[in-house]
């Protein structure tokens, strides 16, 4: 990127830089640069700001006054631009005028006929060029390597394609079997809970029914046909426990 333009020790005022430099033009979005006006002499000096392209740009103040040993700041702002600059050029330019006026003058004492030769102040005029500065080039995506290892080592390391990767990926691969038989374990321990917990309930089940049938036998002497459908119920039952 070239170097900012210097700036210009007039004899009424130093304007710093003598050239706009608007970063790369951004589609429908305002852009702004300043400058910076020093008066170090022991004079009111007024000055207006001018362009060639008014329409494109916005100078806030384009009017003013800067005391004696003071600075005013100006900034200019480039309206969003619905095209592209050609070849990033720009001819565009700017005019700075500058006269010695009365003390203690404010802004809105300043008019435009004190910047007109007839009026017979001492007056100057500098001109200020616009550029368009391209944007910073991004960093290199590739990282560079440090004496400690580089970050495409780690990364092998972690994807298992280097030789510490290779002890990671041996490691997972006895790890993970490990965890399923685990897993695998605990479900056929659990399984298998289920079935003797069914298997008690099934010999409880019979006990109540022999009972049943002892005290129904001391009772009637014999089975009815509701026992025998009691006891071809709870066989049917039993036998659906065993299977599930």
């Amino acid at each position: 990127m070239a170097a900012p333009a210097p700036a210009t020790a007039g004899e009424l005022l130093r304007i710093d830089p003598l050239e706009l430099r608007f970063p790369s033009v951004e589609l429908k979005k305002q852009i702004s640069c300043s400058m910076q006006l020093s008066n170090h002499s022991n004079d009111y000096i007024a000055f207006k700001v001018k362009t060639t392209s008014p329409k494109k740009y916005s100078v806030r103040p384009n009017t003013g006054v800067v005391s004696p040993r003071s600075t005013c700041d100006v900034v200019v702002t480039m309206q969003a631009q619905r095209e592209a600059p050609a070849d990033m050029q720009c001819k565009d330019k700017f005019l700075v005028q500058s006269v010695v006026a009365p003390a203690g003058i404010t802004v809105k004492e300043v008019t435009g006929e004190m910047f007109t030769k007839e009026s017979g102040n001492k007056m100057e005029e500098v001109k200020l060029r616009v550029t368009y500065v391209a944007p910073p080039q991004p960093p290199s995506p590739v990282p560079e390597e440090s004496e400690e290892g580089s970050p495409s080592r780690a990364s092998e390391s972690e994807n298992g394609d280097g030789p510490a990767g290779g002890f990671t990926r041996a490691l997972r691969e006895r790890i993970e079997p490990q965890e399923k038989s685990t897993e695998a374990g605990a479900l056929i321990s659990k399984l298998t809970e289920e079935k003797n917990s069914a298997i008690q309930q099934n010999h409880r089940l019979r006990q109540e029914l022999d009972s049943m049938r002892r005290e129904i036998s001391k009772r009637s002497g014999g089975f009815s046909f509701i026992v025998v459908i009691i006891v071809a119920l709870l066989g049917i039952f039993l036998g659906y426990l065993m299977k599930s």
